[in-house]
């Protein structure tokens, strides 16, 4: 079935002094991204700028040549759509393991001088939408979320990725840990875009409905808000204003991180 995509982003500071997150979106072709930056000093802007490039290249790429070479070899246990989202993440990583190490591309700029960028890196967390339903591929704690059900008495808000995270790796352990917000490493994560040399992404296939909504978060977001104040706002919120008011209501909630967000909306075709 064929689906349109509605979606809108915001991204703010809030109150840290820049913004090291950064977010991909591209309806036509059905790919999402948010990415939060890690590493101190520009390090963190730098790695998540460069990831974002990097999915949003290789999509176009791809898309002006279907049969051109991939970066990676095919896995054919995995769906098409599966190996894209791989190799995005895949080339995404390999592109700030080159920058920490002082390699840039053409036209990229000088090479990194600040000792801090050398270990540089950022979470990820993508979706990519199509007809046979939707691949989501993360790395360490930015998250992805369906809400199914939308309008009606009872929606259902589901969270589709596991932080890659030392909470969550303790909890698995069966270690008795407190709640997150009183968890004082909160922000330690085990897996990210940077600090390997060929990390992979954990990958997921889903379906589709008509009416679901995607939500797409850095940890600024969901650090802030209980999973019910997230439910309740993404289920009344009209898209235009859905990434906005989610933002603010983190800000408000006392967020200190960056906070970006991507709301996305599936619809019939017209």
């Amino acid at each position: 079935m064929t689906y349109r995509l509605h979606a809108s982003a915001t991204t703010m500071t809030g109150r840290r002094k820049r913004n090291e997150d950064a977010y991909y979106l591209d309806p036509e072709l059905g790919v999402f991204a948010v990415i939060d930056g890690m590493g101190g000093y520009a390090g963190g802007e730098i790695a998540s700028s460069l990831a974002a490039e990097t999915i949003s290249d290789f999509y176009l790429r791809l898309a002006d040549d279907p049969e051109g070479t991939w970066p990676y070899a095919l896995d054919c246990g995995k769906s098409l759509a599966e190996n894209r989202v791989d190799a995005a993440i895949r080339l995404a990583n390999r592109r700030i393991r080159q920058r920490r190490r002082g390699d840039v591309a053409p036209g990229e700029g000088p090479a990194p001088v600040h000792e801090g960028l050398g270990s540089m890196g950022a979470t990820v967390a993508m979706i990519s939408l199509g007809a046979r339903g939707a691949v989501l591929g993360h790395l360490g704690d930015s998250r992805i979320y369906r809400l199914r059900g939308r309008g009606t008495a009872s929606p259902r808000l589901e969270q589709l990725t596991r932080d890659h995270s030392l909470y969550e790796q303790l909890l698995e352990g069966g270690v008795d840990v407190p709640p997150l917000k009183e968890f004082v490493h909160s922000n330690v994560v085990t897996r990210a875009l940077g600090p390997a040399e060929d990390e992979r992404p954990e990958l997921k296939r889903i379906d589709l409905c008509v009416g679901d909504r995607f939500l797409l978060c850095t940890d600024g977001m969901t650090g802030s808000l209980e999973h019910e104040e997230i439910a309740a706002l993404l289920d009344r919120a009209p898209l235009e204003e859905a990434s906005a008011i989610l933002a603010e209501a983190a800000f408000e909630a006392g967020s200190r991180d960056n906070i970006t967000v991507i709301v996305v909306d599936i619809a019939r075709p017209s």
